[in-house]
């Protein structure tokens, strides 16, 4: 069940232009970048916010294309327009291709600010599930790199963080048939990615529901111990990828929060 299923019957916001742009990466490779944007985006009369965007797919899948709803979306509810990175993706592309592959795309987003009539002193990046943590890998690289304007702002929606994570659910747990990210779909995501078997790790006993749970509301602790600024939401009971469904209602408040977050900066 992937993103393809929920949004059948979801109409792309007319409103919302694509247009593609070739960035080199760190290592030389061309990879795309898609900005989502309005006419009002392109014709505005001041330099606007915008948010880099990292699609999801647990490292080894996943695309711009198969997201563009949800960034299309976003974009037509927040009014801040979104560049959404092609990256690589594992096991072809390892560490820290994708990481690499999305900072170019926000560095190159930073120099061509102007022209693309981008604020850079309010570009912020975004991404769902490995492309949160693909983010969260961004917005360190940003302040180790020195990048400034620095960022403004991180969204990351239920992101996989930390490759360490395994959860004990029993076979016959009756949420296992509906579960969108398992155990073994998490050690294939990272072994790909970072090249190496974690099973023998320490397991974690976690929610059933989103595997990524306790890693998110650890990294939003040390966050908050550090003096950054954050807001946190859990929505207990709910899938991981559950905002795809658009018509339930917790997705409708969760994304309300999430306009909410994009217009903030």
């Amino acid at each position: 069940m992937g993103p393809r299923r929920f949004f059948r019957h979801h109409t792309f916001p007319v409103e919302v232009e694509q247009s593609r742009h070739a960035v080199t990466s760190q290592d030389g490779t061309e990879i795309t970048v898609t900005r989502f944007a309005t006419a009002a985006h392109r014709h505005a009369d001041s330099p606007q916010p915008a948010l880099v965007f990292a699609f999801g797919g647990g490292m080894v899948s996943g695309s711009v294309e198969i997201c563009s709803k949800l960034v299309a979306t976003d974009v037509a509810a927040s009014g801040v327009q979104s560049f959404a990175v092609g990256y690589r993706i594992a096991p072809e592309h390892p560490a820290p291709a994708a990481v690499e592959d999305v900072y170019a795309g926000l560095r190159w987003l930073s120099e061509h600010a102007a022209e693309l009539g981008v604020d850079p002193a309010r570009i912020g990046i975004t991404g769902v599930s490995a492309g949160g943590g693909v983010a969260a890998g961004v917005a360190l690289l940003a302040r180790d790199r020195g990048l400034s304007p620095p960022l403004a702002k991180q969204v990351l929606i239920y992101p996989m963080l930390d490759d360490r994570t395994c959860t004990r659910i029993p076979p016959d747990h009756p949420l296992v048939p509906f579960l969108v990210w398992t155990r073994e779909n998490n050690q294939l995501g990272w072994g790909a990615y970072v090249g190496e078997d974690k099973a023998g790790r320490p397991e974690a006993d976690v929610s059933p529901r989103d595997l990524f749970r306790d890693e998110t509301a650890e990294y939003a602790a040390r966050l908050a111990a550090a003096n950054v600024d954050i807001e946190f939401h859990m929505y207990p009971g709910l899938p991981h990828g559950f905002d795809y469904a658009f018509e339930i209602g917790p997705t409708k408040r969760a994304m309300e929060n999430r306009i909410r977050a994009f217009k903030s900066f």
